[in-house]
């Protein structure tokens, strides 16, 4: 899904289905220091966080999961084709993000 129509469709999919809370990848340097996508990345939730007030936010650290997406497409057999898909690896990494999230707030 385009960035330009995530807003609009987390707004609309939080009318339809009870949500608990969002969860979104928090891009880090392998230092821990955040990375330059953050200058993208907090206006957007701070924007979500105005219209979802009663929506927590959490920010989970996003690093090496596009590593570990690539291995999950290596062990599933996808060709090497579908393991370039930049949309799919972003799909896998937002599950791993997902679970790793979940895993720790067991």
């Amino acid at each position: 899904m385009p960035t330009s129509q995530l807003e609009g469709f987390i707004l609309n999919y939080v009318k339809e289905e009870p949500v608990e809370r969002i969860v979104v990848g928090h891009p880090r340097q392998m230092n821990y220091e955040e990375s330059e996508n953050m200058v993208r990345i907090v206006p957007f939730v701070n924007r979500l966080r105005k219209l979802l007030p009663d929506i927590p936010i959490e920010l989970v650290d996003e690093r090496f999961t596009s590593v570990l997406a690539h291995q999950a497409m290596l062990q599933g057999g996808l060709k090497k084709k579908d393991r370039q898909n930049k949309a799919l690896v972003d799909e896998i990494s937002a599950t791993i993000i997902l679970q790793s999230y979940l895993e720790s707030h067991r």
